[in-house]
C-alpha cells in the first residue's frame, strides 16, 4: 500500500517526466496520507489508443492522464481530496505543454479488505 496506477496517452510520453512525478507523488502520499515511503509503488501504463470527443485521434491534439491511488481504508474524505488535488498539481508540474491539451484526473479509492501483497 499504496498501489498507484498512472494511465496516460503514449503520445505525451516525451513531455511527461515520469520519474520525477513518481518521486514527488510518493513524497505527497507520505506527507498527506501517512504512508510509509517504502510502501509506495507506482505503475505507469502508456496507452497507444486514446480518443477525446469527436476529434481525430491521429491529430494528437489531446492527451489523457488518470491517476488511481489505492490506499488501505481509514483515510478521511478530506485527506483523499487533498491527495487528489496534490496529484493534479504535480501533473501540472511534470508534464510540459507540448502542443496538446492535457486532460488530467485523479481518484483515491480504498483497497478491498481482501488486498494482500507478496514481496520476494
Amino acid at each position: 500500500m499504496p498501489q498507484i496506477t498512472v494511465d496516460y496517452s503514449a503520445t505525451m510520453a516525451p513531455a511527461f517526466d515520469r520519474a520525477a512525478f513518481a518521486q514527488a507523488l510518493h513524497t505527497a502520499v507520505v506527507d498527506i496520507a501517512a504512508a510509509k515511503p517504502e510502501a509506495c509503488k507506482t505503475l505507469f501504463r502508456g496507452a497507444d489508443g486514446t480518443a477525446f470527443g469527436y476529434d481525430d485521434p491521429e491529430e494528437r491534439r489531446h492527451a489523457i492522464v488518470h491517476v488511481t491511488l489505492g490506499l488501505l481504508a481509514g483515510r478521511t474524505e478530506e485527506t483523499k481530496a487533498r491527495l487528489t488535488e496534490a496529484v493534479l498539481e504535480l501533473l501540472r508540474e511534470h508534464v510540459r505543454g507540448d502542443g496538446f491539451v492535457l486532460h488530467a484526473s485523479a481518484e483515491v479509492r480504498d483497497l478491498d479488505p481482501s488486498y494482500r501483497k507478496y514481496e520476494g
